[in-house]
C-alpha cells in the first residue's frame, strides 16, 4: 500500500514541480534572453538581404541608363546585366535559407512559449517543442531547399527586376536598332550581335523569362510563404 500510494504522491510532485519550473523566473528570464538572440540573429540574416537586392536593383539601374544613353551600346549588354542578377539571386536564396532556419526558431518560440505564457494556459506548453528547438541548437539545418528559397525571393523581388530587364532589352532592340522592323523574322536577325546568333540571344531570352515565370509559379503552389496574405479576425486588427 506504501508502494502503491507513493507512485500517485511521485507523479503529483512531479507535476507540480514542472508547472513551477514553467514560470520559474530564471527560467522565463533565459527564454526571454533566448528569442532576444534569435530575433537579432534573424534581423542581421534580413539586412544581408536587403543588400544584394539593392546590389540588383543598383547594377540593373547602371546597365539600363548606359544601355539607353549611347545608340552604339550593344543590346548584348542586358545579357551581363542578367548574369549579374542571377548572381545576386543565388546569393540571397542562400542567405535566405540561413534566416529561414533562425526564423523557425523564432517562430517556435512564440507559438510554443509566448502564446501560452499570454493565454496563461501551462497545456499549451506540453509537446516535443523544446526537443525539437534544444535538436536543432546542437545540429542546425536548413528549413527549405535551394529551389524554394530562390522561388521565395523571386516572387518576393527578382521577378520584377527580371521583367524590367527583359522589357528595357526589348525596348532597346526596337529603338536603336540598324534597320525598321515591321515584322517579326526582322526583329529575330535583329538580335544578332557580331557572332553571337540569334538564336543564342533569342534562348537566353525566352528561356529567362519561362524559367522564372515557372519557378515563381511552382513555388507560390507548393509554399505558402513565410507569412500568410491575410490576418485572423476582429477585422484584420483595424483599431
Amino acid at each position: 500500500m506504501a508502494t502503491e500510494n507513493s507512485v500517485p504522491a511521485a507523479n503529483e510532485e512531479t507535476t507540480v514541480s514542472l508547472q513551477r519550473s514553467i514560470y520559474d523566473p530564471g527560467y522565463v528570464n533565459a527564454m526571454s534572453h533566448f528569442y532576444r538572440g534569435e530575433m537579432g540573429r534573424i534581423m542581421i540574416w534580413r539586412q544581408r538581404l536587403d543588400i544584394t537586392t539593392n546590389w540588383a536593383i543598383t547594377s540593373s539601374t547602371a546597365i539600363i541608363t548606359i544601355a539607353f544613353s549611347n545608340a552604339s551600346v550593344p543590346h548584348i549588354i542586358f545579357f551581363f546585366n542578367l548574369a549579374i542578377v542571377w548572381v545576386m539571386l543565388w546569393i540571397e536564396a542562400r542567405r535566405y535559407r540561413f534566416y529561414d532556419a533562425f526564423r523557425a526558431r523564432i517562430r517556435m518560440l512564440e507559438a510554443h512559449f509566448l502564446v501560452p505564457m499570454v493565454m496563461e494556459n501551462r497545456d499549451l506548453l506540453q509537446g516535443e517543442w523544446k526537443k525539437l528547438v534544444c535538436e536543432d541548437l546542437i545540429l542546425p539545418c536548413f528549413k527549405i531547399s535551394k529551389l524554394e528559397a530562390i522561388g521565395r525571393r523571386l516572387k518576393r523581388n527578382y521577378v520584377f527586376i527580371f521583367i524590367l530587364i527583359l522589357v528595357a532589352w526589348v525596348t532597346k532592340i526596337f529603338l536603336h536598332a540598324p534597320m525598321a522592323m515591321d515584322s517579326l523574322p526582322s526583329f529575330y536577325h535583329s538580335l544578332r550581335v557580331g557572332h553571337i546568333p540569334s538564336w543564342l540571344v533569342a534562348f537566353v531570352f525566352v528561356g529567362t523569362f519561362v524559367s522564372v515565370i515557372g519557378i515563381t509559379i511552382y513555388v507560390s503552389r507548393q509554399s505558402s510563404g513565410e507569412i500568410s496574405e491575410f490576418g485572423t479576425h476582429r477585422s484584420l486588427w483595424r483599431i
